[in-house]
């Protein structure tokens, strides 16, 4: 059988643990972009498996400095500039559960807090 294999655009499994937090959440839609998969709440991004690996989450912009300052997180960089209120979590802090779960409920917190688009 012939034909080629396409390379993963971002993490799957990643994808597969991030779905199984979401599941119920209201207004969930799943919408590739940024070269991953990203889990919008009521049209929102709230985290994406990157296409670069690991998580992106969206937080307050006023939180972004204080987490990056507190925890394994760095901010989101777009055509060379520092995107506040984008952070991303390389894969290797999101090996268990938990550390998974705080980034997604924080990100889906804040998908929550604003308006859904239309």
């Amino acid at each position: 059988m012939g034909g080629t294999i396409a390379a993963m655009a971002y993490d799957e499994e990643l994808a597969d643990r991030i779905r199984g937090l979401v599941a119920g959440e209201a207004g969930l839609t799943e919408q590739k972009m940024f070269g991953g998969l990203a889990f919008l709440i009521g049209g929102n991004m709230a985290v994406a498996a990157s296409g670069q690996g690991g998580l992106m989450v969206r937080v307050a912009p006023a939180e972004s400095d204080s987490l990056v300052a507190t925890t394994s997180a760095h901010l989101f960089e777009m055509r060379g500039r520092q995107m506040q209120g984008w952070l991303r979590v390389d894969s290797e802090h999101l090996g268990t559960p938990r550390e998974l779960a705080e980034w997604v409920d924080r990100g889906t917190a804040y998908a929550r807090s604003l308006p859904a688009k239309r």
